[in-house]
């Protein structure tokens, strides 16, 4: 197996660490596709998204190292005068660029993420998502914690570093089984402020089927790096004609019928909820928060390669 692994991902150099306590409670079918997508998303980082993460998040903030005589050819504007004053020739400011990052995955796992109409469900969709972003940041030498969330907060992973560190990440998502059905985005965006203090770049990972939240979001952002990251299905926007069927919200378990067949009917529910969506798009960015859309029937890296290149430009 090792073998295969290593021509895979190119960078394993070392097997997945020993099935523990937590392995043995948990079945042979869940492990397999915890295992798959740890070497699948090992792959995505290593193969297509190579330097990607680094140049979107490089010069992401500058920290004061020492003071240091002036030399000719120094930037003026870094003089420090109050020890220019005091030493009678001129001194500058040094600073190094942070290096060390960490990063914060907000993942949703109530019960709107049990719902695709392709390959895969949203939740699934959405654990791929942070394995990636996991993979990339630790191939950074960068810590990451994560929040797990539906109307409560379900698990707290503290920031920390190493392989081992993101194959708990992994499959804590994957095997959560979350007590609270509804989603409150209030919960994560409140719990970040009050036990990350430093400054981390935050994935808040959901469908956003909430509301209420966006006072927190700005609180969020005037302390943190924070970008959204929402999954939708294609049959949230468009019905295919198969006449009369049922619908059910997974958070609520209200149901509705409805006539498929009455194409005009159809028709007003994409453009409004085409416009929905365009609208929270709106909001995020006048809040200056970064906003990727991932469906579940198409590429979940594009759009993640989209946004670390937008991100290299604008740096």
């Amino acid at each position: 197996m090792l073998p295969f692994l290593q021509k895979l991902t190119g960078s394993f150099h070392e097997p997945p660490p020993p099935p523990d306590e937590f392995e043995k409670s948990i079945s042979p079918e869940l492990i397999k596709k915890i295992r798959d997508i740890q070497v699948k998303t090992n792959h995505l980082v290593n193969h297509m998204m190579a330097g990607e993460y680094v140049s979107a998040f490089k010069g992401r903030g500058m920290e004061f190292s020492e003071v240091r005589e002036y030399e000719p050819g120094d930037d003026v504007r870094l003089i420090d005068w109050n020890v220019t004053a005091r030493m009678g020739h001129p001194y500058i400011k040094e600073f190094k660029e942070e290096r060390e990052l960490t990063v914060m995955l907000l993942v949703d796992v109530s019960s709107s993420g049990e719902f695709g109409s392709a390959e895969k469900l949203k939740n699934e969709v959405a654990a791929e998502i942070a394995s990636v972003l996991a993979f990339s940041a630790i191939k950074n030498n960068d810590k990451v914690g994560l929040i797990v969330f539906s109307d409560k907060i379900e698990h707290y992973i503290l920031p920390q570093k190493g392989r081992a560190h993101i194959w708990n990440l992994i499959r804590t998502i994957l095997n959560f089984v979350p007590e609270g059905r509804h989603t409150d985005l209030n919960l994560p965006l409140e719990y970040l402020l009050r036990v990350q203090k430093r400054k981390s770049v935050a994935f808040l990972i959901s469908d956003f089927q909430a509301d209420g939240y966006l006072r927190n979001l700005r609180l969020v952002r005037q302390k943190h790096d924070l970008i959204a990251i929402s999954i939708t299905d294609l049959r949230e926007y468009e019905l295919p004609d198969v006449g009369w069927v049922y619908l059910e919200d997974a958070e609520t378990g209200e149901t509705l019928l409805v006539d498929t067949a009455n194409r005009k009917m159809v028709g007003q529910w994409t453009r409004f909820k085409m416009k929905e969506r365009e609208n929270l798009k709106k909001q995020f960015q006048a809040f200056g928060v970064d906003f990727i859309e991932v469906r579940t029937h198409q590429s979940l890296t594009q759009p993640l390669i989209r946004f670390f290149k937008m991100r290299e430009r604008r740096h």
